[in-house]
């Protein structure tokens, strides 16, 4: 992640944020919004989105997150590990434990519907006999 130009303070305006990040202005408002940014935005007087420079590393860890399948309420979770001042990698392990089961059952899953896909077209005739025609809307897939 490269760092762009850089406000005064060391805060950056919500497009400086989404420039540096590689995330939309609306993603980022509605982090904000969610409390994923909380500990790293404040109002200005004028009411504008002040982001510290941490909320970068923060946006950051959300992307790794989200790419490796963790979804926002996880994450956040995580986040409030670490903003209590814990490392959450223990929690993180956790997580992604957790998935790499869920994987593993949505692929044995995935394999047991393409063996009953590939079994039901071995046998597949263009034209079903007429009394199983009438009995259904595609005698194929609706087998007696």
């Amino acid at each position: 992640m490269t760092m762009g130009k850089i406000v005064l303070g060391n805060r950056l305006k919500i497009g400086e944020v989404a420039a540096n990040s590689g995330i939309s202005v609306k993603t980022i408002r509605y982090y904000e919004d969610i409390g994923l940014l909380a500990p790293t935005v404040e109002r200005s007087d004028t009411g504008y989105r002040m982001f510290q420079l941490q909320v970068l590393k923060r946006l950051e860890f959300i992307k790794r997150a989200q790419s490796l399948g963790l979804r926002l309420q996880e994450i956040q979770r995580l986040l409030a590990v670490h903003d209590h001042g814990e490392l959450p990698c223990p929690e993180v392990k956790q997580q992604l434990q957790a998935k790499t089961q869920a994987i593993a059952t949505q692929i044995e899953a995935l394999e047991n519907l393409q063996a009953q896909l590939q079994k039901l077209l071995s046998s597949w005739e263009e034209q079903p006999p007429s009394e199983r025609v009438a009995q259904t809307i595609c005698p194929n897939i609706c087998r007696s």
